[in-house]
């Protein structure tokens, strides 16, 4: 079974192909026969696909006048030149798509309809930046391959039935029938990564209580009960929560207002303030990359050290804010790019429970450590790092639907 995934961020499209035999072990992410990436914002004028195949490397300038167009370039790569691993993309079985936001109707993953198509346009008000990336990819697979079945796997599927306290807003409940709630996202990554964390452990899901931390660029904190989101960060979009690269994160409302009354904002520069020019970029004036920002620390850059802490405080206030509901904590997980490869962040999140005994093996910690346990044997929680894998987590969901 040949499965291809898209995976469309705001500025950027991943895609993997994969090959599943009816035998597979699929407790283990497969490595994939072919793999691409799209980053549509390298200049103004093209963008950079590069594919990997056949111990092979690609890269080719896109332009930026139809990125469908660009996703078919990236399409050929599979069978032509010497990335090529299909004599025709009519092998493809199937094509599973990362959708962001499936808002309350879909709760599961699908076979992408007219109807499906119409909804997740439906949906661009609630994930502009990415919503109009996923109608680019199935529009153009459609093109491609009319004939072959599509999939999407809904990011807000995981929080789907997290319980209505942790769900509904405390505005006027007209609004929560409406549709406004908290969503969740990042739970295709949170699903996961809880998954893989149960079995590096030995344990299974349904005796475990999970913070899963989705650290990076966009952040997320999501606890896991029996297996089950029952509490995440983000929210009615991915602006809630935690301090992200760019993003804000949770703020009093009433700033907002402030800023249209008294320097007249508009919802524009507002939404551009709010999801471009803060987290740890506005803070620091230097980076909205974590990495840079330690550089900059090393320095002796005083803010680029305020936006770290407010980072790490703002973490940790999630997580101990969801342990209660949890009643209590077996397993803290982190993952994604900041979670997977900031040794410094997970030592001082770490550090802020130690009340709970949870003792972080400070040695195993600093080295490479994905997918491992790296608390000490005498702690009372385990700390795993665990490399996210969402395009085989997308591949695994679309699988079902292979006729």
């Amino acid at each position: 079974m040949k499965i291809l995934v898209l995976n469309a961020g705001s500025s950027s499209q991943k895609s993997c192909l994969y090959e599943i035999q009816p035998h597979t072990d699929l407790s283990t992410p497969l490595e994939p026969l072919w793999e691409a990436s799209i980053d549509w914002t390298v200049n103004d004028e093209y963008g950079l696909l590069k594919v990997f195949a056949n111990d092979q490397k690609r890269k080719i300038d896109l332009p930026l006048e139809n990125k469908g167009d660009g996703i078919l370039i990236m399409l050929e790569t599979i069978t032509h030149g010497h990335t090529k691993v299909l004599s025709s993309l009519e092998e493809i079985d199937i094509i599973g798509h990362r959708i962001v936001h499936g808002g309350r109707n879909y709760s599961q993953s699908c076979i992408i309809t007219p109807e499906v198509e119409q909804a997740i346009q439906d949906l661009i008000p609630l994930a502009p930046n990415h919503h109009p990336a996923h109608l680019e990819g199935i529009r153009a697979i459609a093109r491609t391959l009319p004939h072959t079945p599509q999939v999407a796997v809904f990011d807000t599927a995981f929080h789907s039935k997290i319980p209505p306290e942790a769900k509904v807003y405390p505005i006027p409940y007209e609004w929560y029938e409406k549709g406004i709630q908290r969503y969740g996202f990042h739970g295709i990554s949170h699903e996961y990564v809880s998954q893989r964390a149960g079995k590096i452990l030995g344990k299974p899901l349904e005796d475990l209580k999970i913070i899963s931390c989705h650290l990076g660029n966009g952040s997320s904190i999501t606890a896991i009960k029996n297996g089950h989101s029952i509490d995440t960060s983000m929210g009615f979009t991915p602006l809630e929560g935690l301090m992200m690269g760019t993003r804000c994160g949770s703020i009093d409302p009433a700033i907002l207002l402030h800023l249209m009354d008294e320097y007249g904002y508009d919802k524009e520069q507002l939404n551009h303030l709010l999801n471009k020019e803060s987290g740890l970029l506005g803070v620091s004036q230097v980076s909205a990359d974590v990495r840079s920002i330690i550089s900059a620390i090393a320095n002796g850059n005083h803010q680029a050290q305020l936006a770290l802490d407010i980072f790490v405080h703002r973490v940790k206030s999630v997580i101990g804010s969801m342990i209660p509901s949890l009643g209590g904590l077996d397993v803290l997980v982190f993952t994604a790019g900041i979670g997977e490869n900031s040794p410094l962040v997970r030592e001082q999140v770490c550090a802020g429970f130690s009340f709970l005994n949870l003792q972080l093996d400070l040695e195993h910690n600093n080295l490479k450590c994905l997918d491992q346990n790296i608390a000490r044997p005498d702690s009372s929680v385990d700390v795993v790092v665990v490399k996210t894998q969402e395009d085989w987590a997308i591949a695994l969901q679309t699988l079902p639907f292979c006729s």
